[in-house]
């Protein structure tokens, strides 16, 4: 699928340079809906049976159910808006959450190697993963849904960088 959609505006204005970062692709939502909302919604059919088949206890699971859909359709998009990514001279930065921000820095010299996934909902939509592989096991450094195309350019990239920066050690 070309990724013709306009691109979400970068909402991580949290790189320090003041610089806009680069937003991830909106097929990243129905990507994550679909991955995320049947089993939700299989919990509230489920409490609803049981309340009506067994005992009324069993409403508690379908309210639950209903309350854990409801709010992944609320937090999804907020989510995959506030993604962003930028390659500078000396690093890439990359930018997720509003409540549980995250802003990494990865220098080019830091990087080890550099892998593109997608799973087979990912594929479907385009899309795919870039993570980042440091010597630092704490960090996450992976940019979800990135167009194809987009992820297989800055792997390579971020592969030369990291090279080039790797032999000036």
């Amino acid at each position: 699928m070309p990724d013709n959609e306009p691109p979400v505006p970068a909402a991580a204005p949290d790189d320090p340079r003041g610089e806009s970062l680069n937003p991830v692709s909106r097929k990243l939502i129905p990507s994550r809906y679909l991955s995320l909302l049947p089993f939700t919604v299989v919990v509230a059919i489920a409490g609803v049976v049981l309340a009506l088949v067994f005992h009324p206890v069993w409403w508690a699971l379908a309210a639950a159910g209903i309350a854990l859909t409801a709010f992944a359709l609320w937090i999804v998009p907020i989510q995959v808006k506030r993604i962003g990514w930028l390659e500078t001279d000396d690093e890439l930065l990359i930018s997720k959450g509003r409540l549980w921000h995250q802003f990494t820095v990865v220098p080019y010299g830091r990087i080890q190697y550099v892998d593109v996934t997608a799973g087979p909902i990912a594929q479907a939509f385009g899309i795919q993963t870039v993570t980042l592989n440091t010597a630092s096991s704490t960090s996450d450094s992976s940019i979800p849904g990135m167009p194809a195309g987009e992820a297989t350019a800055l792997r390579r990239r971020l592969a030369d960088k990291a090279r080039e920066r790797m032999s000036g050690l």
